[in-house]
């Protein structure tokens, strides 16, 4: 066994539905899990602590929220390189991208966390964050971006290992420090009563937690890359090729949350409840959509292989199937929710106001779980074809060109309040898998953009 046969699993070969559960199933088990960093919080907090805190923490997350999601949309092009070089035998390109993705990885998080902490005010001033939740909001974020170095640390080792098909490794880490995670919540937040504070605290200390010992198990695994100074490198073709294919999804990202920014300053226009109830749902959501982001996910880094090892058919036959699963999931979820958002609710927290408030904005808003599965799943394909560019175009439209101004006019100017924010959510996802749709139907996307050497 090579020194890296360990951390190299072949997607392209053998039974498709099997391999992409086998793939899949770690991947939504791991999100599910490091989506718990931030339940926890908040139903930690809404437990033990109060509204301001609580709205402080959703409010203060929204910074963090938008790191994590810009350093996953760049992962994401890394997860693909990896992926088509592993699958067409390019060893030495997979390694170069690997050095290449964790260097610029380490100095983007010391600049972002610069910048975010000298404009902590201004953003949170932007969001109109209220006044009784201020110092909360800010005490959280300042605490999470100090971990930012985590947050990129522990996406960029994820995405590496993802990328050359192992999904089980990432999982293992993220459940010791999720676990980790709840248990400093409970220390911090119900014992010594910190709040906000403490929940921030919590989240990353487990983060740099999850980080370490992935490196760890790496190091003593022999994996290609060793973390020693000397093999933080750039190689200028893998640069330019990481940007190329992973800026596209980078943007995206960045494209979507920030239209979420908007809906949590509508938001928090009308109150502290609403805010809070906000905040609520999308700690729900994060479960919710979870199914599709993972299916997602596999199905790019399986399509990834599949396009480098010359099999498009099969990556198409993954996609098909993922489908399948990730509709009947997310499906489930929307019926759910539709008859129940009041008891979802309460398992944060049981304030009558808050619970009202946020069944008026889960119910239109969960019409979006129609839509995420049909979308994620395409877009795994797109992206796993290395055809990153169109994704960005279709979400930032979505995101930007719909989803704000829907959530506006519906919310504000009509005066619909939370019901009518939360349309924006559907609206713009409905919209995106339309254009997703005739993408496919183009076959533009079979254009191979990474590995030129062969005919598709």
């Amino acid at each position: 066994m090579s020194k890296n046969t360990r951390f190299e699993v072949n997607l392209s070969e053998g039974s498709v539905a099997g391999q992409l559960i086998r793939f899949s199933l770690p991947f939504l088990i791991s999100n599910l899990i490091q989506s718990l960093y931030a339940v926890a919080d908040m139903i930690i907090v809404g437990r033990f602590s109060d509204i301001n805190n609580m709205s402080g923490v959703h409010i203060g997350n929204q910074a963090t929220f938008l790191i994590t999601n810009a350093v996953i949309g760049l992962c994401v092009g890394g997860t693909v390189l990896i992926g088509q070089y592993l699958g067409s035998g390019k060893k030495q390109e997979l390694k170069e991208t690997i050095s290449t993705l964790f260097s610029t990885l380490l100095v983007l998080s010391v600049v972002i966390s610069v910048v975010m902490l000298l404009l902590r005010e201004p953003f949170l001033n932007m969001l109109k964050t209220p006044a009784e939740s201020f110092s909360q909001a800010k005490s959280y974020l300042t605490i999470t971006l100090s971990g930012t170095l985590f947050i990129f640390g522990y996406n960029a080792l994820s995405a590496v290992m993802r990328g050359m098909g192992d999904s089980r490794n990432p999982l293992k880490f993220v459940a010791i420090a999720c676990f980790t995670n709840i248990a400093l919540d409970l220390l911090l937040v119900a014992v010594f009563d910190m709040g906000a504070q403490g929940a921030a605290l919590a989240t990353v200390i487990s983060q740099g937690l999850s980080m370490i010992l992935c490196i760890i198990y790496l190091k003593k695994n022999r994996f290609v890359f060793d973390f020693s100074l000397s093999s933080f490198r750039f190689n200028g073709e893998r640069l330019k090729m990481l940007f190329k294919i992973g800026a596209p999804t980078l943007f995206n990202s960045v494209a979507v949350s920030t239209s979420f920014l908007f809906l949590t300053g509508f938001a928090n226009n009308i109150g502290l409840i609403a805010s809070t109830a906000v905040g609520v749902v999308g700690r729900f959501n994060a479960f919710a959509i979870l199914p599709a982001i993972a299916m997602g996910s596999a199905i790019s880094a399986m399509c990834a292989q599949n396009f480098g090892a010359g099999k498009p058919e099969r990556a198409v036959k993954t996609m098909k199937i993922g489908l399948l699963i990730s509709i009947s999931i997310s499906y489930s979820i929307f019926i759910l929710t539709q008859l129940f958002p009041e008891e979802l609710l309460k398992i944060f927290n049981s304030d009558p106001q808050l619970i009202q408030a946020g069944a008026a904005y889960l119910r239109p808003f969960s019409f979006d779980y129609i839509f995420v599965p049909l979308l994620f799943c395409l877009n795994g394909l797109f992206i796993g074809s290395g055809h990153t560019a169109f994704s960005f175009i279709n979400g930032m439209l979505s995101s930007l060109i719909i989803r704000i101004p829907v959530a506006y006019i519906f919310g504000i100017v009509l005066d619909k309040g939370l019901a009518g924010i939360g349309l924006g959510a559907p609206f713009a996802s409905g919209l995106a898998f339309v254009s997703a749709l005739l993408f496919y139907f183009s076959g533009r996307w079979r254009k191979q953009v990474i590995i030129k050497n062969k005919e598709l």
